[in-house]
């Protein structure tokens, strides 16, 4: 049913991730589907960007890079598990990126319901809403 499973990685909080991998690997081994982990790395403001070293985002990209290949050794499926590192807003581009890998499914951890969430929308809302894809988001 599931070919190409998505999970948006935030390497803030990578054990906010636990929940919504372990769901992926479950569903890829029943599907033998391949696993993309995403991490997006947000624009460095141009206000800040000369209180930054020139190379600032080449090591940011590089740390999360280090990051997810330690996450994507953690996952038992053996050369079935990729990842990339994006730089931009969040939820365009987990969205860009399920269209790049033709993503049939997003799977993606939820932060717990606040009020902050609730009015501004979280970025899991926002992939739901506009995804071209199923969606499951996987709670604590």
């Amino acid at each position: 049913m599931y070919k190409h499973i998505l999970i948006p990685v935030d390497l803030a909080d990578p054990d906010l991730a636990r929940p919504a991998l372990d769901t992926a690997v479950t569903m890829a081994n029943a599907y033998d589907a391949t696993i993309r982990l995403v991490n997006v790395l947000p624009m460095t403001p141009v206000m800040l960007a000369e209180y930054v070293p020139p190379d600032f985002d080449v090591q940011q990209r590089k740390s999360a890079e280090e990051a997810l290949a330690i996450i994507a050794k953690e996952v038992a499926l053996e050369g079935r598990v990729s990842a990339v590192v994006r730089q931009g807003g969040i939820y365009h581009e987990i969205l860009e990126e399920a269209k790049a890998i033709k993503a049939d499914l997003i799977v993606m951890s939820s932060h717990r319901v606040g009020v902050r969430t609730y009015f501004l929308g979280s970025n899991a809302g926002h992939v739901v809403r506009y995804a071209n894809c199923s969606v499951l988001v996987v709670r604590r």
